[in-house]
């Protein structure tokens, strides 16, 4: 291998992002922070690294194993790589804006960098962009989220948006509520997971009917909803039952040409949430656009976000065309290149004059260049 190949090699799930991907992802983080803005969502802008037991405080902790830690060479403590820039708005939120009023509203946008890829997400480091709803317990402020990220994506022209909501600690009110801990406890978490109700059957217990009857109501928010009314659930399951179909209410009323289904029991990947769950898909791709929900920001107060995975997000953007690139040869007036720019075409001048103008537009990716008589297209 050259020593040329040896500097451009870089370590595994790590790329550089090159001409015009760089370009549009910036200007998706910008179309999609306009709209946060546009409903009062205010940017914040953490820290690329910070000390850890901050990063990792509260919901942080979910992202513990997959954070890269430093030493501060003048602290001499631990520090923490972001590897969700979620926490560090929660952290924002309870402690430099604490006195703000309430419901808080924060958006945000930024790199973060994980330890490992994943099956579906090879990239190590990739952009997210968000926003953060901190406050209010109300179900209104879970709606607000869901639509407002939902309609961020559609803006941006995906099509096929759907949403798929969750309530990833009702296995766990069901478990209290029927005395089942310890490895019974897991093997059902287990069977959950894969939505494998012959695996519930076989452990039995007063728990597995219920269990099974959640496994089946998955699908169409509308059914799901009917087959979650017809059960019999312990008072804090309804609670969160009732939260659930107040949601979807109120996102479908907003949004009624979102498609919504529900999956009651699923809980992977939502290992901080406290609340309703949701993940954002396009039906032409096979990731996640985004997830979000209900949590506790510095463990007590509460809050409700979504974040949106740009690597997924620009793959189901359609192209748009670039704009047309003009050469402007040598010595012309800046006020004529400064008139081209303001019809929205992007110039590239020439530094030094040229023989063949037109070979060097060519050269220099220019479909047009510009002549004494106007511009001429570049064949």
């Amino acid at each position: 291998m050259t020593d040329f190949a040896n500097r451009a090699l870089l370590p595994a799930g790590l790329r550089d992002m090159l001409p015009p991907d760089a370009a549009e992802e910036a200007g998706v983080i910008e179309r999609l922070l306009r709209t946060f803005a546009a409903h009062g969502f205010e940017r914040v802008k953490p820290p690329l690294i910070e000390f850890e037991e901050s990063l990792l405080d509260g919901p942080g902790a979910a992202a513990a194993g997959q954070t890269f830690r430093v030493l501060d060479p003048l602290s001499q403590r631990l520090m923490g790589l972001r590897a969700d820039i979620t926490p560090q708005v929660a952290r924002i939120a309870t402690t430099r804006l604490a006195t703000r009023p309430r419901p808080l509203r924060l958006s945000y946008s930024g790199q973060v960098l994980r330890v490992k890829g994943s099956q579906l997400r090879a990239d190590r480091q990739f952009a997210q962009a968000g926003i953060e709803l901190i406050g209010s317990e109300s179900a209104a402020a879970d709606a607000e989220v869901l639509t407002l990220a939902a309609e961020g994506l559609i803006g941006l022209g995906i099509d096929g948006v759907t949403a798929d909501l969750a309530l990833p600690t009702l296995a766990a009110t069901l478990f209290a509520a029927f005395g089942i801990e310890g490895d019974t406890a897991e093997r059902l978490r287990h069977a959950l997971d894969h939505k494998d109700s012959a695996a519930v059957a076989a452990l039995d217990g007063p728990a597995a009917p219920l269990l099974q009857a959640l496994i089946a109501a998955a699908g169409p928010a509308d059914r799901a909803l009917a087959a979650l009314a017809a059960l019999d659930l312990p008072p804090a399951a309804a609670a969160e039952r009732d939260r659930l179909a107040a949601v979807v209410a109120q996102v479908a009323a907003a949004l009624p040409g979102l498609p919504l289904t529900v999956d009651p029991v699923e809980s992977r990947g939502f290992e901080y949430h406290c609340g309703v769950g949701f993940t954002l898909y396009a039906r032409a791709l096979g990731a996640e656009l985004g997830r979000g929900g209900r949590y506790r920001a510095g463990g007590t107060e509460p809050a409700v976000g979504a974040t949106l995975f740009l690597d997924s997000v620009i793959a189901a953007v359609p192209s748009a065309p670039r704009p047309a690139r003009v050469f402007v040869p040598a010595g012309t007036a800046r006020a004529e290149a400064e008139r081209l720019r303001a019809e929205g075409l992007v110039t590239v001048a020439g530094l030094d004059p040229v023989a063949d103008e037109a070979a060097e537009a060519k050269r220099l990716g220019c479909g047009r260049r510009l002549g004494p008589a106007g511009l001429i297209d570049v064949v």
